[in-house]
């Protein structure tokens, strides 16, 4: 793909996460736990007979939630990068299933900033960069606040100077 003098190639972005990002994939992972084991333990609690197939569920649950926050926020840090030039945004996430994205600067449509209560809480924020592609946005997550204030006012500077692609 082709824009201007240059090639745009896929390639490992440079720029990973804020090390925050850690703690708030591991609050996520807690509270996606937390549900299931707390309705299985209140019903666990008030139904007498069902108490162990219950209960049962609820401990294996909670356990299975702890080790995957323990493990899998380390490895997010590790696998997510980011970069933006001035030819387009590269992200690339994923443990297993690895994805690769660039969006062209020319392609992109809106840029937002988005946070969350518990990204709030954490100092973070997320980029979401909208193009027409129908696979869906590109997002930048796990910024701080500042950063992704300015690195929405850079892409947004940057595709305000970049002529559209009419291809």
């Amino acid at each position: 793909m082709a824009t201007g003098e240059g090639t745009i190639r896929l390639r490992p972005p440079r720029n990973a996460p804020d090390r925050r990002a850690v703690g708030w994939w591991r609050a996520q992972w807690l509270l996606l736990t937390a549900a299931p084991v707390a309705v299985l333990g209140i019903l666990g609690g008030l139904i007498a007979p069902a108490r162990f197939w219950l209960l049962t569920p609820a401990v294996v649950i909670a356990g299975i939630g702890l080790l995957c926050a323990v493990l899998f926020p380390l490895q997010w840090f590790r696998t997510h990068r980011w970069e933006v030039t001035d030819e387009a945004v590269y992200v690339s996430t994923g443990v297993f299933l690895r994805e690769w994205r660039i969006a062209p600067m020319s392609r992109i449509q809106t840029v937002d900033t988005v946070r969350g209560p518990l990204e709030q809480l954490f100092g973070l924020a997320t980029v979401t960069v909208t193009t027409a592609s129908a696979k869906g946005a590109v997002e930048i997550e796990g910024l701080t606040h500042e950063a992704a204030a300015e690195l929405a006012e850079r892409l947004t500077r940057i595709t305000r100077d970049t002529p559209g692609d009419a291809t």
